[in-house]
């Protein structure tokens, strides 16, 4: 990485960019035309990072269409742009501002280069948020059924949970159809705990897997122990941050696997022989199985052949 960095702010319709020490920031549609212009304008300056938020979904189809373009971009989390912005004293928020204090991130902080994701897996992804959206809502439902007396009201939520279920089911076979000749699915196979839940947030949520060392993996997805040490104090380590999606995915599946499958079962089992508390086994769980996912990624990924 140089030390140029540029900092695109996203909305809906406009993207503020900045370079970085450059006073300029430029505004472009956040649509095709804009995308080349902001190629066009930004190439000269020979970033080496250009960073962006993820912010709720506007962001894709930019950072898909200037990565095509040949820009070295990279997605970062908005709680860490804020904790930067507040480190540098800059309390103030506008778009121009943004921008900015991204570009400044992207000059002194070297993230993870962003994963583009193919066209199947571009389809699995919208897939996978209405199954989530299916999934909660019926959760939902189901809560505020329980809390109505009437019949009639019972009666009509009942019908809609039904068809919301069916939906659902309907959902999750489109998905297994989409998941099931992959390498994140063959991988599956593997480790017992492993569901097609896991399997498709692999492929749209985590597309760094089998591209990281084991350390950077877990720090991704929020699991790597963090240290709390000052002068003779030593704190507790502790995991947070990563990204939710992954994460709470990988927790469903370490519940799983530290009951069914040997090997993360007996590493479970071992840790709450020497005392460690159930949560702290768990997270440590977690852990391994994030590793050995991304480890034997990594080998599918070198095992297949050269397009």
């Amino acid at each position: 990485m140089n030390g140029i960095g540029a900092g695109v702010d996203v909305s809906k319709a406009y993207l503020d960019v900045a370079v970085f020490q450059q006073n300029e920031v430029r505004r472009f549609d956040n649509g095709a035309a804009g995308w080349r212009a902001l190629v066009t304008w930004l190439k000269p300056y020979g970033p080496g990072q250009v960073v962006l938020e993820a912010t709720g979904g506007y962001e894709q189809r930019a950072l898909g269409a200037l990565h095509e373009a040949g820009l070295p971009m990279r997605r970062i989390n908005p709680r860490q742009v804020r904790s930067f912005a507040r480190a540098t004293g800059q309390l103030a928020k506008t778009d121009r501002i943004d921008a900015r204090i991204l570009a400044h991130v992207a000059s002194v902080i070297d993230l993870v280069p962003f994963q583009p994701l193919d066209a199947d897996a571009a389809k699995l992804r919208q897939y996978k948020a209405r199954r989530d959206h299916l999934v909660q809502n019926i959760a939902t439902e189901k809560q505020r059924r329980r809390q109505l007396d009437d019949p009639i009201l019972r009666a009509d939520l009942d019908a809609h949970i039904a068809y919301m279920e069916q939906a659902l089911h309907r959902i999750e076979q489109v998905i297994a159809d989409l998941i099931k000749d992959t390498p994140q699915a063959r991988i599956d196979r593997t480790i017992k705990g492993v569901g097609p839940a896991m399997v498709a947030t692999m492929i749209c949520d985590l597309p760094e897997l089998g591209h990281l060392s084991r350390k950077a993996i877990a720090k991704l997805v929020g699991v790597a122990p963090l240290n709390r040490d000052s002068g003779f104090f030593v704190g507790q380590r502790s995991t947070w941050g990563g990204r939710a999606g992954p994460r709470s995915a990988l927790y469903m599946s370490a519940l799983t696997a530290a009951h069914h499958d040997p090997q993360l079962k007996a590493f479970y089992a071992a840790l709450i022989g020497r005392g460690k508390p159930k949560k702290l086994a768990l997270v440590a769980v977690m852990r391994k199985l994030i590793v050995i996912l991304n480890a034997r990624m990594r080998e599918a990924i070198a095992a297949a052949p050269t397009p």
